[in-house]
């Protein structure tokens, strides 16, 4: 009588054989998730590089300069110095030398750098504030409201910035001629910060609009949470780092801006900034470069430092937005 099948020595060593492509394929399941894994790991980590470290130092270096200027061993950036009356760079006791009057150009640039970054600085967080508020609201509410706020920016966006800004300044601080510095930089603040607005508000809304779809945020909504609890707790940070990106172009744009009114006749005068010290020197660019070299190297390299920094912050946003 024939032993059963299941007994049979020739099917039991064939069933290793059958399972042989099962055990062959199964190793490559946890190397594709190991790929994976490191791969999404990695993204994050991404080292920011020598420029990015310069840029850090030198946007630091000249913002502690400019907090601390008055307590720095400086001489008065105001007061003519005889012995650097249109002399060259590099005098004893005056590292740059002077300018045309012979104030002291190290002095100034450090307390022009307090000036301009102020300007630039303020009117791109008031930009930023009220363009990521307006941007917030239209992404998450849609409809009526991205449409009216939408319209808005286009205006606003429709308008040469430079124009705008020079209009506006020319108005509500050159129309009195006794107008302070004062009056007059809260102006270019406040003008510079109008024209930050739409570019703000453009990316605030468009980063809103995708981040209001997500899984958590429905299901913020479906517990009952407000509104204005979602924008805030749930939409806003993850909005925040586009935003942030674009505010580092937009002090760059605004220090070039500062500048540009400067040369145009419209920007601050009785204290020092990189604008007007650039304007002053024109009448000796052929005889003393260097009275317009050092305000406009400390602007490029500022303005460098700032755009590479915004890319930066761009790109680890990006990647992070591919591992969601």
């Amino acid at each position: 009588m024939p032993e059963p099948a299941t007994d049979d020595p020739v099917a039991t060593d064939a069933e290793p054989a059958a399972g042989t492509p099962a055990e062959t394929e199964a190793p490559t399941e946890p190397t594709t998730v190991d790929a994976l894994v490191e791969e999404v790991e990695a993204a994050p980590t991404r080292k920011l590089g020598v420029l990015g470290w310069v840029s850090i130092v030198w946007l630091v270096g000249i913002t502690l300069a400019a907090l601390l200027a008055s307590w720095l061993p400086l001489p008065d950036p105001d007061r003519s110095y005889l012995e650097i009356v249109r002399v060259g760079p590099v005098q004893p006791g005056h590292l740059l030398g002077g300018d045309g009057n012979g104030r002291d150009m190290l002095s100034r640039v450090i307390f022009g750098a307090r000036t301009s970054l102020w300007i630039s600085v303020g009117a791109v967080g008031l930009g930023s504030v009220v363009g990521g508020v307006l941007g917030l609201v239209a992404g998450y509410f849609r409809g009526r409201v991205d449409t009216v706020v939408s319209m808005l920016f286009n205006v606003l966006l429709s308008i040469p910035a430079l124009v705008l800004a020079l209009s506006l300044v020319a108005v509500f601080a050159s129309a009195e001629q006794d107008v302070s510095d004062t009056r007059k930089t809260n102006v270019i603040i406040l003008a510079l910060a109008i024209v930050t607005v739409p570019l703000i508000g453009r990316i605030a809304r468009a980063s809103t609009l995708s981040w209001s779809e997500r899984e958590f945020v429905r299901a913020a909504e479906v517990l009952g949470a407000s509104h204005l609890r979602i924008m805030v707790r749930e939409v806003l940070p993850n909005v925040l780092p586009a935003m942030a990106s674009i505010a580092l172009l937009g002090i760059a744009v605004a220090i070039v801006a500062e500048g540009s009114l400067a040369l145009l006749g419209v920007g601050v005068r009785d204290v020092p900034s990189w604008g007007n010290m650039i304007a002053d020197g024109r009448s000796d660019l052929a005889r003393a470069p260097h009275i317009v070299a050092v305000p406009s190297i400390a602007t490029f390299l500022t303005v460098m430092a700032l755009n590479y920094l915004g890319d930066v912050v761009r790109a680890r946003f990006d990647v992070r937005e591919g591992g969601l």
